[in-house]
């Protein structure tokens, strides 16, 4: 996890460096990690997986970016309100793990209570 905080470190500075705080409140933050999703969905639209694979590769730096923006943003975010991201994040799996059994999930793309 100390890559984490290292990472978040840096983007609080970025950002206070530039006084952007009163800014970058939870719903404003929120906001921006879903134009950023747009943005990389949109590389893809309309696009079939095969067409879609063809993009993620011709368009690699583009893809590369939105996915850095998403994370910058959603590292911030957790930051902000107090979080440990990879605390978090491997409590979800610790949940997902129980909600996706391996013997009933495995090759299936059905909801857990679907399952």
């Amino acid at each position: 996890m100390d890559s984490i905080t290292k990472i978040t470190e840096k983007i609080r500075t970025f950002r206070d460096d530039r006084d952007w705080m009163q800014f970058h409140n939870p719903k404003e933050i929120a906001a921006a990690i879903a134009i950023e999703s747009a943005e990389l969905q949109e590389i893809f639209l309309w696009k079939d997986y095969p067409e879609s694979e063809t993009a993620a590769r011709e368009k690699q730096q583009a893809v590369a970016d939105e996915i850095a923006d998403i994370a910058v943003y959603l590292f911030e975010l957790a930051d902000n309100l107090g979080l440990q991201l990879g605390e978090v994040m491997l409590e979800k799996m610790q949940k997902n793990a129980a909600k996706y059994p391996i013997d009933k999930s495995r090759g299936s793309n059905l909801k857990y209570n679907e399952l």
